[in-house]
């Protein structure tokens, strides 16, 4: 089976040349060697096979070669301005690449080629934007050569946005649809809205300030790469339970009598369960009743839970008849 260039460049067959200049500038962003410092050589094979694919596809003679004959039609084309006998896409080189990229970028934004030699990093305030409803306050970092080269494409900070959650859903695990507007540059260099539903897939356990990022989903400017976009969890108050690490806590009022004469602690669970806890010691003031594995889940260790901690507050009363006190005195040896 040939190799799939619709696939490589993520557009479909019928894709229009503004779809192809649209992905090829998203994805040779992404997959440049010099972005990719740790995976170059992962990044170098698949910013190449970018490169082919949009000079195939973006080519309509080469298209439609491709498109009837597949990979290998392509062999029996050579190279333009060359008479050489070695077929298209075997005469493509990493050279190639590069113009692909500066037709795109301007003259080798990445300083191809360079030994990187003098680069260092300073930090950069551009003005602040908006994003699908989120403020960003767009500082931004950029590599540049000392007195030679371009700059490398900026990058702002990630845009975050806080993912309010309530107990039961950090308990039980959920799915969130949220609706996002950013804005994106299109194939000829203009600034249009676009429309996008991501799903979070929220686990069951996850905690407060747990991050969850979408790469290059913020806002795209002229020459600056697109921020990612983050959604923090956070979590709704309860009106029964707090939460305190993977243990969660409740409050339990009880009477004089009931602390001093035994009393049954009955709650529902973030589940949905009926708990019966029966309570047979002495309740004093500050007395906590710890039951075992009905906390919050622990992501970490699937079937894992942390306890729910009961504290008790002993309502004692306003006033006593002095039969009843004559009574507690008998009754307690007083």
């Amino acid at each position: 089976m040939g190799v799939d260039y619709y696939n490589i460049l993520k557009v479909n067959r019928n894709a229009t040349d503004d779809d192809l200049k649209k992905s090829y500038r998203r994805l040779a962003m992404k997959w440049h060697p010099d972005k990719n410092p740790t995976t170059k050589k992962e990044a170098e094979a698949k910013f190449k096979q970018i490169s082919e694919a949009y000079e195939v596809l973006s080519d309509p003679q080469k298209r439609a070669t491709y498109d009837q004959y597949g990979e290998e039609g392509l062999k029996d084309m050579p190279p333009p301005g060359s008479s050489s006998s070695n077929g298209f896409p075997n005469g493509f080189n990493p050279r190639d690449a590069e113009d692909i990229f500066a037709e795109f970028f301007g003259s080798s934004p990445f300083g191809f080629g360079a030994s990187g030699a003098g680069r260092s990093m300073r930090f950069q305030s551009d003005g602040g934007g908006m994003f699908g409803g989120f403020g960003t306050s767009d500082n931004i970092f950029r590599t540049y050569s000392d007195g030679s080269g371009a700059t490398l494409p900026k990058k702002p900070p990630p845009i975050e946005s806080k993912l309010p959650c309530s107990l039961e859903e950090l308990y039980n695990g959920s799915t969130r649809k949220m609706k996002i507007s950013r804005t994106v540059v299109d194939a000829n260099g203009r600034l249009s809205q676009e429309s996008e539903i991501l799903t979070i897939d929220v686990k069951p356990g996850w905690k407060k300030g747990t991050k969850i990022t979408f790469p290059d989903k913020g806002n795209e400017q002229l020459n600056q790469l697109p921020a990612d976009l983050v959604f923090v969890i956070d979590e709704k108050p309860h009106n029964l339970y707090t939460r305190d690490g993977n243990d969660l806590i409740m409050n339990h009022r009880v009477s004089l009598a009931e602390a001093l004469g035994g009393t049954t602690v009955n709650l529902t669970t973030l589940n949905g369960r009926n708990l019966s806890v029966p309570v047979t010691d002495i309740v004093s003031p500050g007395y906590e009743l710890t039951i075992s594995r009905e906390g919050m889940p622990i992501t970490r260790e699937p079937g894992n839970r942390g306890d729910l901690r009961v504290k008790f507050e002993v309502k004692f009363p306003t006033k006593l008849t002095p039969e009843q006190r004559a009574a507690l005195r008998r009754a307690l040896g007083g």
